[in-house]
C-alpha cells in the first residue's frame, strides 16, 4: 500500500514501494489490529484543521472486534470513548489496540478512565505520544489502574512490530515532525513533463498532468493546514488553492513574496471560502498592503524573508504541516532551508524541451551528482496516466529512547521545575496549559435569552454563537443553532466567522463592545465547575499569562507582545477574584474559629 500523510489514505492498481520482507509470526492478531487502528484514525483527515490521529480497536478475548473509534477533532470525544461506547458490556476483559498514546490533558483524564472504567485488561499501544508534557503520562496512568500495557518497539519487537509502528508513526506524521524541528511537516509537490520541466518557455503550464492526478493534489491541499505558494506563481497561474473535496476544512492559502509585486485583481484576495496570508519583507509597498488590508487579506512582515523565519512562524502560529506548490526558485529555498520534509513529484508522460522552460527546483548550488539529495522511503504509484513518486527528503524522527516526561525529569532533579516562570504561554490545547483556551474541550452551561440554561461544547461554541443572539433574522438563528451542533470547536470558529464575513448584517450592533464580558462570563462557568482547571489556574499565581497567538492581536499577545492579550488579562482578572474569595473564605473560617 502506498503511503503519503497517511496510512490508507492513497491506494492504487499499481504501487510499489521499498519495504522490508516481513515474516508472520505470534503478534498477528495484536499488530492486524494496531493498523486498524492507524488506518481509521485517518478517517477524519481533511474535515477539521490537521490535528493528532487517534484511533481505538477493542477486541474480545476471542479476538473480535467489539468497537471502533476515531477522533474526529481535538475538542470532540476521545477515539477510546468511542470505542468503548461502541464495545458496550464486551469490553470486560478486552484488549484496546491505540495507534497513539493518548493525549489526555490536565488531569481530565477522559481516554485512560473510559478504558479502566470499561473493564479492558490489556492496551496495546503503536507509539508514545511525541510532545514531551504529555509522553509516557496515559502509558503510567493505564498502569497504575493494574492494566497490562505493550508498547510496539519497546515490549514487542520484530520485524512484523516495526512495520506496524511505522504505519503508527506515518499516520501522525505532522505532529511528529513538528515537535521534532520546529516548524510545521512540509511537502513539497510539483508536476512535470518526462523532461523535467513544470511549463513551457512561455510559463503555460495548465494542463501538465492528468485529471486523475489534479483531483489527488485536490485531496492532498485537503489535509494540509495551509498552501504555500510566491509571487511568481500567483502572478503567472492566479491560481485559488482551494481543496474542493465537498465541504469540511479549507486550507488557509499563503503568499510569499519579497517585493509585494502582486496585482491587484487576483483569485486569493477572495476571501468569501477561505482567508490568505501574504507575508512579505519588512516595509515593501506600503500602499499595496493597505489595499491587501481593506480586502481582508492578512500581511505579516520579517526583517529578512526566508523560508525557515516563515515556517517558524506558522510553527508558532500552531500550524501542523504545509503544502508547498511554489515555482523552482522558493522550491529550492525551501529546500536549502531544510524545511520540506516530504516530496510529492507527479510525472506526466509528455516531452516539452525548451532551454528557458522551468524547472521544479532552482539552483542549489550543487557541482557533483555525489552532492545530489537521496529520498528516503521512496514509493512509485501509477495516477491514471501519471506516474507519482514520493519520499522523504528528512527521515522519520525517532521516537526512541524516551523522552523523559516532565515528571519523570522532576523524580531525577527536583530543582528541574517546567512550569516555574514569570510569564506562562499557551495557547493550542496540546500546549502544557492548553487548557486555558478557549477551544479546550471543556463543555460549559450558559443561559440564553429566557434565562434558561443550555449546554455548549465549548467556550468557542458559545462566544461564535453569541456573535449572533438576538438577532431577528431567521439566518442568523440557524447559524446559532448550527454552531451549537459543530463537532469540535474549530468547525464552530470556521462557521462563526465565516458568516461574521459573509453577512455582517447578522452580527449583532453590540458585538464589539460586549465581546469581552461574553468572554469572561464564558471563562468564569469553565473555570468554576471543574475543580482541577481552577486548581491549575490558582497554581499560576505571580505568573503573567498571555495567550500566545502570533496574529490575533485583540485576544493574543502577537509576535512580539504587541497584542492586548485580553484571554491573558481576563483570565489573570479570573485568577485574582478566585484567589479573593479564597482568602475570604479563609478569613470567615479563623474568625467563626
Amino acid at each position: 500500500m502506498a503511503l503519503s500523510f497517511a496510512v490508507g489514505a492513497y491506494s492504487s492498481p499499481i504501487i510499489m514501494c521499498k519495504v522490508a520482507n516481513v515474516n508472520n509470526n505470534s503478534h498477528m492478531q495484536d499488530l492486524s489490529y494496531i493498523k486498524r487502528a492507524a488506518e481509521i484514525s485517518d478517517k477524519s483527515a481533511g474535515f477539521t484543521s490537521p490535528h493528532p490521529n487517534f484511533g481505538c480497536v477493542i477486541a474480545t478475548r476471542s479476538g473480535e472486534v467489539a468497537g471502533e473509534g476515531y477522533l474526529y477533532a481535538q475538542g470532540t470525544k476521545p477515539a477510546e470513548v468511542l470505542a468503548v461506547e461502541a464495545a458496550g458490556e464486551r469490553c470486560r476483559g478486552a484488549t484496546a489496540y491505540l495507534n497513539m498514546e493518548p493525549g489526555d490533558c490536565h488531569g481530565d483524564h477522559t481516554a485512560v478512565s473510559a478504558l479502566v472504567q470499561a473493564g479492558i485488561t490489556r492496551a496495546v499501544v503503536g507509539i508514545r505520544h511525541p510532545l514531551q508534557h504529555l509522553r509516557g503520562n496515559a502509558i503510567r496512568a493505564l498502569r497504575s489502574q493494574g492494566l497490562q500495557v505493550d508498547v510496539l518497539g519497546e515490549d514487542m519487537q520484530s520485524k512484523l512490530v516495526e512495520e506496524a509502528r511505522k504505519e503508527c508513526l506515518l499516520v501522525n506524521l505532522p505532529l511528529i515532525y513538528r515537535a521534532a524541528s520546529r516548524v510545521p511537516f512540509s511537502v513539497l509537490k510539483y508536476a512535470m513533463t518526462l523532461d523535467g520541466k513544470i511549463a513551457a518557455s512561455s510559463g503555460h503550464a495548465a494542463w501538465i498532468s492528468s485529471k486523475l492526478s489534479r483531483n489527488r493534489v485536490l485531496a492532498l491541499r485537503g489535509r494540509s493546514d495551509a498552501i504555500i505558494v510566491g509571487g511568481t506563481t500567483l502572478r503567472r497561474d492566479n491560481p485559488r488553492l482551494t481543496a474542493r473535496h465537498g465541504g469540511g476544512h479549507m486550507p488557509i492559502r499563503i503568499v510569499m513574496t519579497q517585493t509585494l509585486n502582486l496585482p491587484e485583481e487576483a483569485n486569493l484576495w477572495d476571501l468569501s471560502e477561505v482567508s490568505t496570508i501574504v507575508v512579505t519583507q519588512r516595509g515593501a509597498r506600503r500602499s499595496f498592503q493597505r489595499f491587501l488590508a481593506s480586502k481582508g487579506v492578512e500581511v505579516v512582515e520579517f526583517d529578512i524573508l526566508n523560508p525557515r523565519d516563515v515556517m517558524e512562524y506558522f510553527h508558532d502560529r500552531g500550524y501542523l504541516s504545509i503544502f508547498w506548490e511554489c515555482g523552482g526558485t522558493l522550491a529550492a529555498s525551501a529546500i536549502s532551508s531544510g524545511v520540506i520534509h516530504k516530496v510529492f513529484a507527479f510525472v506526466a508522460p509528455k516531452i516539452i524541451g525548451g532551454k528557458n522552460a522551468p524547472t521544479p527546483v532552482g539552483e542549489l548550488g550543487m557541482v557533483e551528482m555525489s552532492q545530489a539529495l537521496d529520498l528516503i522511503d521512496v514509493c512509485f504509484e501509477q495516477v491514471g496516466p501519471d506516474m507519482l513518486i514520493s519520499g522523504f527528503l528528512q527521515p522519520i524522527p525517532d521516537l526512541t529512547p524516551t523522552i523523559p516526561s516532565e515528571d519523570e525529569t522532576f523524580a531525577i532533579d527536583p530543582t528541574v521545575d517546567p512550569f516555574e516562570s514569570s510569564i506562562i504561554f499557551f495557547y493550542k490545547t496540546w500546549d502544557p496549559y492548553g487548557a486555558f483556551s478557549n477551544f479546550s474541550p471543556h463543555p460549559i452551561q450558559m443561559p440564553d435569552e429566557d434565562g434558561n440554561y443550555a449546554t455548549w461544547s465549548s467556550i468557542e461554541h458559545y462566544y461564535q454563537a453569541s456573535k449572533f443572539i438576538g438577532v431577528g433574522d431567521p439566518i442568523a438563528q440557524d447559524c446559532i443553532e448550527k454552531i451549537k451542533l459543530a463537532k469540535s470547536p474549530e468547525e464552530a470558529a470556521r462557521m462563526g466567522r465565516l458568516t461574521q464575513r459573509q453577512h455582517p448584517n447578522l452580527v449583532r450592533s453590540d458585538w464589539e463592545s460586549v465581546k469581552i464580558d461574553v468572554m469572561y462570563r464564558a471563562l468564569k462557568c469553565k473555570f468554576s465547575i471543574y475543580p482541577h482547571l481552577n486548581s491549575m489556574l490558582l497554581s499560576t499565581a505571580g505568573s503573567v499569562l498571555v495567550e500566545a497567538s502570533p496574529h490575533d492581536l485583540f485576544w493574543g499577545g502577537g509576535r512580539e507582545g504587541e497584542g492586548l492579550n485580553y484571554l491573558g488579562r481576563l483570565l489573570m482578572q479570573l485568577r485574582s477574584e478566585f484567589l479573593g474569595e479564597s482568602s475570604s473564605a479563609s478569613e470567615s473560617t479563623c474568625l467563626a474559629l
